[in-house]
């Protein structure tokens, strides 16, 4: 069985204009105090690349490898580094649950918004536990989706998180991951962890108008669209309906989305 589960977002462009708008100082805040130069970092599941870019700039010259299971969105992640004059990241495919690598090899081991796509997420831990070194950094961040908060309520967003939820539990992950980190990485047997949280706020009028018109593409024509209406949770009129919640929640001038995120720290 694989360790990871049916991916729920996909690569639509709509899903990774999400992941490409992410930095290392707004999602992985909590890491960013154990970094400095010369240190060796793998970045599990790095997607389109961008947190990846940040976190090497900082423990230059020190190197990062960057895993994905999805070939395809490795080729975004070389891009933006090409772009940013970064030489040194590498890149490979990989299986968090299976990584092709030696133990004690890196001393730092990352993963953000990972563990809640997997089907076994506390093998993944001490996968990454394994390939870092004694007295290393094995660090993870997941949102909550019972947790998020929005004003104005809008019935139609309600149905949204439910279903979201169904399809991503259906497709073998969780979607509350967040709440779950401590207890996995207890599960997986780590000790000496360090367990916080941190928000993602979108309140301003530039915020609304990107995460509502992201969300209001990605209903509808990404991965998670097709999930939904072929589990028949949905059908296409209420996503429809979900599309224009979310730009009208996006039109509102005192429109407020708050995203909770737990976060785990773990010395090697």
């Amino acid at each position: 069985m694989s360790d990871r589960a049916t991916y729920t977002n996909g690569h639509h462009e709509s899903a990774l204009r999400s992941h490409q708008r992410r930095t290392a100082a707004d999602s992985a805040g909590y890491l960013l105090p154990y970094l400095r130069p010369g240190l060796s970092l793998l970045d599990v599941g790095c997607g389109p690349g961008t947190i990846t870019a940040d976190l090497a700039n900082i423990v230059a010259p020190g190197s990062v490898t960057a895993v994905d299971q999805f070939a395809d969105v490795l080729d975004a992640a070389r891009t933006e580094a090409q772009q940013r004059n970064l030489s040194n990241i590498s890149f490979a495919t990989a299986d968090v649950g299976r990584l092709d690598m030696a133990d004690d090899t890196f001393d730092v081991v990352h993963a953000h918004q990972v563990l809640q796509h997997l089907a076994d997420p506390v093998r993944a831990l001490r996968e990454m536990r394994r390939v870092c070194t004694p007295g290393g950094i094995v660090a993870a961040r997941d949102a909550d989706y019972a947790g998020f908060v929005w004003f104005p309520r809008l019935a139609a967003l309600d149905f949204w998180r439910d279903i979201y939820q169904q399809a991503a539990r259906a497709n073998g992950g969780e979607p509350d991951a967040g709440r779950r980190l401590l207890s996995w990485a207890l599960e997986a047997g780590f000790d000496d962890v360090t367990p916080t949280g941190s928000l993602w706020c979108f309140a301003t009028d530039e915020a609304r108008e990107w995460w509502g018109g992201m969300w209001a593409d990605r209903i509808l024509h990404s991965g998670i669209a097709a999930d939904i209406l072929r589990f028949g949770l949905a059908t296409p009129a209420q996503l429809e309906e979900i599309a224009q919640a979310w730009r009208d929640w996006a039109a509102a001038k005192d429109g407020w989305l708050a995203i909770p995120n737990g976060e785990i720290i773990r010395r090697a």
